[in-house]
């Protein structure tokens, strides 16, 4: 028995201090429908939205083999400010993605909610998008979020309710939405994504007001945007306040603009960072340059 335990505690060391993996740029194929795998199914569900007082759509996606008596982690995916709960799946092909690297057992299985990020009456991307109700419904989505959407998918899903288990990231304005709510709550959310995010999102010192709990509660913070991206000041001036108070995240800057290609790779590197032990000292590896091409790795 004592050989036993000895060699038990000898593996989970050796675990333990094991380097992981580095999640790699995406390469040709990641998001092509690929028929001879299984494939996830998106649905349309509704609820009820005392912030709103209205019933609310929002899309779901549940992962291959999905079993309804099994439990999931969940990732909350949002849109961008001309866009809705269809704008990921019109553009981004999140579906398509998590099916390709479930195929390839790179991701943990989760549950995946794409959510109208606007929360008013009258939430359709029609007329004036930057319409000033529009843009202030935007931030009010966070109490939608909290109080409306994510109770109602704990009611009818089997998923985790603690907040190891829940993730949120997003695209643009989503991406802002991401960083603010996320990191305002971080008894709620332990994995936030922001690609490219929005001049919505706040100063940095508003997000993160007292670092400190920031290191100890969030298991990952991935920042990541083009390049070229016009938009990339908001993303760089969170990573060099982070960068000054010692807040372990990724910064991830690819070649690229303010389009789908920066956010679908976003969301395939993320994805596959979540809801799986963490690897604080991998973070300052990811770096893309010219040097390292589609690795996302720096030569040594």
């Amino acid at each position: 028995m004592k050989f036993f335990i000895l060699t038990v505690l000898s593996a989970v060391c050796s675990l333990s201090v094991y380097p992981q993996a580095i999640v790699r740029q995406s390469t040709p194929g990641f998001d092509v429908l690929r028929p001879d795998i299984e494939h996830g199914h998106i649905d349309s569900i509704s609820y009820q939205s005392q912030t709103t007082g209205t019933v609310r759509k929002a899309l779901i996606y549940t992962p291959p083999g999905y079993n309804k008596n099994q439990s999931y982690p969940v990732l909350y995916l949002l849109h961008g400010i001309g866009g809705d709960e269809k704008e990921w799946l019109k553009g981004g092909k999140p579906q398509i993605i998590l099916d390709n690297l479930y195929a390839q057992g790179k991701v943990t299985p989760m549950i995946v909610i794409l959510p109208n990020g606007r929360a008013m009456p009258d939430d359709r991307a029609t007329g004036n998008i930057m319409a000033p109700d529009k843009v202030a419904a935007f931030a009010a989505f966070e109490k939608d979020l909290l109080n409306d959407l994510i109770p109602y998918v704990e009611q009818h899903y089997k998923v985790y309710s603690d907040r190891e288990h829940r993730a949120i990231a997003g695209l643009s304005m989503g991406g802002g939405q991401s960083l603010n709510f996320g990191l305002g709550h971080l008894d709620k959310f332990a994995w936030i994504g922001a690609f490219s995010a929005a001049p919505n999102t706040k100063m940095p010192q508003e997000l993160l007001p007292d670092p400190s709990v920031a290191k100890k509660q969030l298991k990952l913070l991935w920042i990541s945007c083009g390049a070229s991206d016009g938009l990339i000041s908001f993303s760089k001036r969170t990573h060099e306040y982070l960068m000054d108070q010692g807040v372990p995240h990724i910064y991830y800057i690819e070649p690229g603009v303010h389009d789908f290609k920066v956010w679908k790779n976003g969301l395939y590197m993320f994805s596959q960072l979540i809801f799986k032990p963490v690897d604080i000292s991998s973070f300052p590896k990811y770096v893309y340059t010219a040097e390292s091409g589609p690795t996302g790795v720096t030569k040594q």
